[in-house]
């Protein structure tokens, strides 16, 4: 899949599933933004949250000046019918915000699927002032827990797929060496595992409607809905392990 392929998926998918990675997140409660959020409180000045989707981190911050940006029109409907804002629309590749406007950065969940990522970083470095923070939310490795590694080949099996990828794979685990590689000093570089539960077939669903699948035929997705709806029950989970990078911005 190209990158134009890539960004009209993309754009379709949380067009018609608005809000769908934040609902999915919170079965693992309210962790993963909380923890993301937690370097941005101290900011005292403007707090841009780059590709926001339904904005989660919006209350978290009620502190600081934030401001939501995404290219997708449903994902800040569904943001602002929330109370979540102010949310502007633009491209991350082409941000609508003058030079060194911005104090610090969120990233949540975005920095391995935003296209060209080359751009999307010279543009938030244009946009925060020097020294700005940048505070980014990653997938990350799965490790070697035996438990974590059979659910999601149960996962994996139904879907016949090898494994989850997104175009930017160096922006997850590497996310500190990607941004090093570009003079930033990163700060932190933190792996958390969080568990996700899968308790009934409207915790399989709502997993699959979060996925990037865009190589799934419909009807594979339709077995695998009824696969993983049969295998739930309490007790079962599925592992998510992420990655939280702060870092500071070249001079």
């Amino acid at each position: 899949m190209d990158d134009r392929e890539w960004r009209r998926y993309l754009g379709d998918f949380h067009d018609t599933r608005p809000g769908v990675t934040e609902e999915l997140l919170a079965l693992a409660g309210e962790a993963p933004y909380t923890w993301l959020a937690e370097p941005l409180r101290p900011i005292t000045g403007t707090v841009l949250d780059l590709a926001c989707g339904s904005a989660p981190t919006r209350p978290l911050l009620p502190r600081v000046r934030w401001v939501g940006v995404d290219a997708s029109p449903g994902e800040l409907a569904y943001a602002a019918a929330l109370g979540r804002g102010p949310l502007v629309m633009g491209d991350a590749a082409a941000l609508p915000f003058a030079a060194g406007s911005v104090d610090a950065v969120c990233a949540a969940m975005s920095l391995q699927v935003l296209t060209p990522l080359d751009t999307v970083m010279d543009e938030v470095e244009r946009v925060l002032r020097p020294d700005g923070v940048l505070a980014a939310l990653v997938p990350a490795r799965l490790g070697a827990s035996p438990a974590g590694l059979l659910a999601w080949a149960r996962v994996l099996l139904a879907l016949r797929e090898t494994g989850l990828t997104w175009p930017n794979p160096h922006a997850c685990d590497g996310a500190g060496r990607l941004l090093a590689a570009r003079g930033w000093a990163v700060v932190s570089s933190a792996r958390r595992v969080l568990w996700l539960p899968m308790a009934g077939p409207e915790h399989t669903s709502l997993l699959l409607r979060g996925l990037y699948l865009p190589g799934t035929a419909p009807e594979r997705l339709r077995y695998a809905q009824r696969s993983l709806a049969a295998w739930a029950r309490p007790g079962r989970a599925l592992p998510l392990p992420l990655r939280r990078v702060v870092a500071t911005a070249p001079r």
